[in-house]
């Protein structure tokens, strides 16, 4: 399947889109590596 944009419009309806893709792949990927960084685990104490 090729990508033939007839128009701007096309172009830029398919570039928006792919961006707003990545956009949420990348706040999806920081909120787990926020995760991944603050998640420890809890030491046991002993009294």
């Amino acid at each position: 399947m090729e990508n033939i944009f007839y128009s701007l419009h096309d172009f830029y309806i398919c570039t928006k889109s792919m961006t707003y893709i990545a956009m949420g792949l990348g706040v999806l990927g920081l909120l787990g590596w926020w995760l991944f960084l603050t998640g420890r685990d809890e030491t046991i104490r002993k009294y």
